[in-house]
C-alpha cells in the first residue's frame, strides 16, 4: 500500500481554495502521551470548506476523522494536544483560543452534531429545557415566551411531529430518529455558518437515516451553512458530499470531487475503501470499482428439520395509566413464525421498535413469550424453567453490536474466551487456542486486553467467545454496524467461512441492507411486531412484494455519486 505524505488531489476548480473558506485547517499536528515520547495522531492535516459546501471525511477507525473535528471544536480529550498548525473559522483563529472565546463561537458560528444522541442529550432534562439552554446561551435577553416559540420553531424546522408536546418529553421517550432531530435543532438554534456532523446516522435504520439526512440538507440549504460529514458510510458520502477527504493513519492521502474520486481513485487505500462497498444490487460497476462480493451464491431451498422453530410467538408488555390502572398491553411481537436451518443465514430487518430485539431476547431465553413457543431440535425451550433449559444454552450463542461494551476490558482475550468454557466445566487451554485460530487471532494476542485491539479484532474476540462451546446457532445482533467498510467486509468473510466449516445456523439482525443482501440466504422483514414479507434473499431484493419492503430498499443510499436522489 502506498503510504505517502503528499495527498493525491483531484481537480475541484475553486473548491478547497482557502480564500473565502468558512473553515480552513492548515498543517494540523495533534499528539498524545508524554512530550518527550509523543504519539502523533494527526500529521499535517489541511482541509478547507467553502461556503455552502459539504465535505466528507472518510477513513477507518483511528484514521483521525473525529480527532480533526474535535480539535476544531476545542474538545480534545485530556492528554491530547494541538502541537502546531492553524484552525481558522472565517478570519478568526481558533487554535490557542481561550475557553471563553471558544464558548462564544460554539453553537453560534460553529456547531457539532454527535453520533449518539442518547449520550449527548441529558436523560433527566425535558427536551424543552435542553433547547432553552442552547437558545439562552447566546441570547440571554430572550423571554420565556420567546424561548418557547423559538424551540417550537426549531422542532418544526426538523419536521418533529407534534413539536409542542415533544418539548415536555424526556429523551428516552423519543425514537432514535427523533432524538437525532432534537440534536440537529439544538445545533441550528443560532444559525451557525459551519456544521460538523460526526457519524450522525450510524445507529439509525435506513428509513430514519434517509429522513435525518433529508432534514439536515434542507436545514443547511435554508441557512446557507457548510457541512463537514464524518462517516464510514460511503453510500451516504456518495449521495450527500460535494468533496471527499480520505484520511489514513492521521494523514490525508487523497481528496477531491466526490464523482471524480469515486470513479478514478488514485491512492491504494482509497481503492481499498471503495472496493469494500457491499452493493445492494450487484457489483458497483457505475462507480468504476470492483466490489468485494461480485457473484451472488444462491443456495438451494432448505431441507430437513429446522434447528430453531418459532411458532406464532407473541410478546406483550403490561402498561399502566397515570393513575396506576392497567392499560391495554403493548404488543412488541404480534405472532411470528420462523425457522432457522443448519448452514443457512436468515436475515431479519426492520426499523427500530419493530420487535427485532424482543424476538432475539425470546430466542435466547431472556424474555418469555406471552403465547406461542420456541423449539430447539423439537424441544420446547421457551416453556422450560432455567434449570431445564441450562443444557440447551451452549447450543445457542450471540454476538452483539458493540464488542467494546460486551467484552470485559479487565480480562485478557484468553480469559474472555475461556470464561464460558469454565462456567460449563469444559475448559481446556487447547480449545481456547483452537477457537482463536478459527477467527484469525494469533496465540500472542491471547495475552492482550480488548482495549489493545481495533474494532474488527474485538469483534473477532466476540465471535471466538460465542464459538467456544461449539454452538449450532449464532444470533448475530448488528455485528458489523459499528465497523468501517473494509473491516466490515473482513468480518462478513469470516462469518461465511465459519458457517461453511461448522454448518452453523445464523440469525443475522441488521439495519444495513447491503450487508444483509450479501450474507443472508433468506430475509424476513419485520414491521410493528409482525413479519410482513419473507423470501429468499435474491428474490426479496430483486422483486419485493410488500410496500414497506420497497420503502426500506428505496431508502438505502446509492454508492454511485452520479445517481443522486432526494
Amino acid at each position: 500500500m502506498t503510504d505517502t505524505l503528499t495527498p493525491t488531489v483531484h481537480s475541484t476548480g475553486d473548491v478547497g481554495d482557502p480564500r473565502g473558506a468558512v473553515l480552513s485547517i492548515r498543517d494540523l499536528v495533534v499528539e498524545a502521551g508524554p512530550r518527550d515520547a509523543p504519539i502523533r495522531l494527526l500529521d499535517g492535516v489541511s482541509i478547507d470548506v467553502a461556503p455552502g459546501e459539504v465535505v466528507a471525511l472518510v477513513g477507518e477507525s483511528g484514521s483521525g476523522k473525529s480527532m480533526t473535528m474535535l480539535a476544531t471544536m476545542g474538545l480534545l480529550p485530556a492528554g491530547v494536544r494541538v502541537v502546531s498548525g492553524s484552525i481558522r473559522l472565517g478570519d478568526r483563529e481558533l487554535r490557542g483560543a481561550t475557553l471563553n472565546d471558544l464558548r462564544s463561537v460554539r453553537g453560534k458560528q460553529l456547531a457539532m452534531i454527535f453520533q449518539d444522541p442518547m449520550t449527548s442529550l441529558n436523560p433527566v432534562m425535558r427536551i424543552g429545557s435542553q433547547l432553552a439552554e442552547m437558545i439562552t446561551l447566546h441570547d440571554r435577553q430572550a423571554t420565556r415566551e420567546q424561548v418557547k416559540a423559538r424551540s417550537i420553531e426549531l422542532l418544526e424546522l426538523v419536521h418533529m411531529p407534534d413539536p409542542e408536546r415533544r418539548l415536555r418529553a424526556f429523551p428516552h421517550e423519543l425514537s432514535g430518529g427523533q432524538r437525532q432531530r432534537v440534536m440537529i435543532a439544538m445545533s441550528i438554534a443560532h444559525e451557525p455558518r459551519m456544521l460538523i456532523a460526526d457519524e450522525p446516522t450510524t445507529a439509525l435504520d435506513v428509513t430514519v437515516q434517509a429522513q435525518v439526512m433529508s432534514v439536515l440538507q434542507e436545514v443547511r440549504e435554508r441557512l446557507g451553512s457548510s457541512l463537514v460529514l464524518v462517516t464510514h458510510d460511503l453510500g451516504l458520502v456518495a449521495q450527500n458530499a460535494d468533496r471527499v477527504v480520505v484520511l489514513y493513519k492521521g494523514r490525508i492521502v487523497e481528496e477531491g470531487d466526490v464523482v471524480d474520486l469515486y470513479q478514478r481513485p488514485q491512492h491504494d487505500y482509497t481503492k481499498k475503501l471503495l472496493a469494500s462497498i457491499l452493493p445492494i444490487n450487484g457489483p458497483l460497476h457505475a462507480a468504476g470499482v470492483q466490489a468485494v462480493v461480485t457473484e451472488e451464491v444462491v443456495k438451494p431451498a432448505a431441507t430437513g428439520e429446522p434447528v430453531i422453530t418459532l411458532e406464532d410467538v407473541q410478546v406483550h408488555y403490561p402498561q399502566r395509566t397515570g393513575l396506576g390502572r392497567r392499560a391495554e398491553p403493548f404488543v412488541a411481537v404480534g405472532g411470528v413464525s420462523l425457522e432457522l436451518y443448519a448452514g443457512r443465514t436468515l436475515g431479519l430487518v426492520g426499523e427500530s421498535g419493530c420487535g427485532k430485539s424482543t424476538l432475539v431476547r425470546t430466542i435466547l431465553g431472556m424474555t418469555k413469550p406471552t403465547s406461542g413457543r420456541v423449539t430447539y431440535e423439537g424441544n420446547p425451550i421457551s416453556t422450560m424453567n432455567d434449570r431445564k433449559r441450562r443444557p440447551y444454552r451452549p447450543a445457542i450463542q450471540a454476538v452483539f453490536q458493540d464488542p467494546f461494551s460486551s467484552l470485559d476490558p479487565r480480562m485478557s482475550v484468553f480469559d474472555i474466551v475461556a470464561e464460558p468454557l469454565r462456567i460449563n466445566r469444559k475448559f481446556t487451554p487447547g480449545r481456547v487456542r483452537e477457537v482463536l485460530d478459527q477467527v484469525g487471532l494469533t496465540p500472542e494476542m491471547a495475552k492482550r486486553r480488548p482495549t489493545e485491539f481495533s474494532g474488527g479484532q474485538r469483534q473477532r474476540v466476540g465471535i471466538a467467545r460465542a464459538l467456544a462451546l461449539k454452538p449450532q446457532v449464532l444470533i448475530l445482533d448488528e455485528p458489523t454496524s459499528a465497523l468501517d467498510v473494509s473491516i466490515q467486509a473482513q468480518v462478513i468473510t469470516l462469518l461465511r467461512d465459519l458457517q461453511d466449516e461448522l454448518g452453523l445456523a445464523y440469525l443475522f439482525v441488521s439495519h444495513d441492507l447491503s450487508v444483509v443482501r450479501n450474507l443472508s440466504d433468506d430475509v424476513a422483514v419485520m414491521r410493528r411486531g409482525l413479519i410482513v414479507e419473507k423470501a429468499p434473499s435474491h428474490e426479496l431484493f430483486e422483486a419485493p412484494t410488500h410496500e414497506y419492503t420497497r420503502q426500506l430498499l428505496a431508502s438505502v443510499p446509492d454508492p454511485d455519486p452520479t445517481a443522486r436522489t432526494r
